[in-house]
């Protein structure tokens, strides 16, 4: 057990973090921002562990995320954090010293969070803060991911029978997708991302010859995908596009032919992180080999670069515990 002494903390306007802040598309700085006055039911966490999304963070910093609510610059990105909390407000002092999950925060005064958890220190409703044992470590930032795959295959939904992308929400989707007793193929353009399979099949698109797939999930964020997948479908089989996309179309009369269905896996609920936090505490779901990355808050620059450009970067982790 971690012994944790409370300290006091400054209030109101002195109270102040070092944050990511992409200022504008592909300018990206570590700067200092005051945070918003914690109320009564506030948590303020000083964060340990946040990780780089691949997916709507690389759409942030390359400037071509559609228009999306709250959408603007400056902006603090991110919604993969974990920490400590370390003060709250008077309905919710009973929280000190958890260690818990944040998915996201709005704490920056004029600058925006989208999703405003990439800073050395958050100020977060008390309800949108998940405890979480101590134990998981950086694995915590992962959490968002995990239940993101959860939630593209729950409430009896199919499994799939072939997954696009490697990363780490390709296999999340692949581990679940094996608990659930499936025996799903992914499909991986990037050799170097081959290896990592536990219990299922990785292969290139060229190498699998089958076209009759019921099921296919995309976890690979690339907009021109479905004409692709859609050759690869049966009939009446469905896609679930579980990645974010600036924009979708795809050709009519092949999806016609097989009276294709198209889901769209929205954003996680609490229902499926208490799921997954069943699944983790219970051994049946393994996060190891996620995180390949690390980054100080001072070399943020280069973290996201590594992070959208290196192949062999699955999931990079900003480490703010020296911060």
């Amino acid at each position: 057990m971690t012994c944790f002494t409370k300290k006091p903390l400054p209030k109101g306007d002195d109270l102040q973090t070092q944050a990511i802040i992409i200022r504008e598309p592909k300018t990206i700085e570590l700067g200092a921002l005051a945070l918003d006055a914690p109320g009564p039911a506030d948590l303020v966490v000083d964060v340990a562990y946040s990780g780089i999304s691949t997916g709507t963070e690389r759409l942030f910093w390359s400037g071509e995320m559609p228009p999306f609510p709250g959408m603007g610059y400056p902006l603090v990105p991110g919604y993969e954090s974990a920490g400590r909390v370390v003060d709250a407000g008077a309905d919710a002092r009973g929280r000190i010293g958890e260690y818990v999950f944040v998915p996201g925060a709005a704490c920056f005064g004029l600058v925006r969070g989208l999703f405003g958890a990439t800073a050395a220190r958050l100020v977060v409703p008390a309800a949108r803060v998940v405890p979480v044992a101590e134990s998981m470590g950086e694995q915590a930032a992962l959490l968002a991911l995990a239940a993101t795959a959860l939630h593209a295959s729950a409430n009896g939904a199919a499994q799939p029978d072939l997954i696009i992308g490697h990363g780490v929400v390709g296999r999340l989707l692949a581990r679940i997708a094996v608990l659930s007793g499936a025996n799903p193929v992914v499909w991986e353009t990037n050799p170097a991302r081959h290896a990592g399979a536990l219990g299922y099949q990785v292969c290139a698109p060229a190498d699998d010859p089958r076209r009759a797939y019921k099921t296919i999930y995309d976890a690979s964020g690339d907009s021109s995908i479905l004409d692709t997948l859609i050759q690869r479908l049966a009939p009446g089989g469905e896609i679930v596009l579980a990645g974010f996309y600036a924009k979708l179309s795809f050709a009519f009369a092949p999806a016609f032919m097989r009276e294709a269905r198209l889901r769209i896996a929205a954003q996680w609920q609490p229902a499926d992180l208490k799921a997954l936090m069943g699944l983790i505490t219970s051994g049946a779901l393994s996060l190891d080999g996620l995180i390949t990355h690390h980054a100080k808050p001072s070399d943020a620059g280069d973290a996201y670069r590594t992070a959208f450009e290196t192949s062999s970067c699955l999931k990079m982790i900003i480490d703010w515990s020296q911060a």
